[in-house]
């Protein structure tokens, strides 16, 4: 819930920056836990979560845009 809240306050260039590095984290996890398990996989789902909240937050100020 928090990390909605700091998206919301984050302007679009800065949310879309941050949509790649979580991105680019979340590819960098993927390929070290595919060669060892890294030691908390659940940083995987947590970023994959991530991602979302990002494209949630573009898409909604995208259709706030439209209108």
């Amino acid at each position: 819930m928090k990390n909605q809240l700091v998206l919301k306050e984050l302007s679009t260039a800065e949310v879309k920056e941050r949509l790649d590095n979580e991105r680019a984290m979340y590819q960098k996890m993927l390929m070290s836990h595919a060669v060892s398990p890294i030691e908390n996989p659940n940083k995987i789902k947590e970023s994959r979560k991530n991602i979302a909240r990002c494209l949630t937050e573009l898409r909604e100020r995208e259709l706030k845009a439209s209108k």
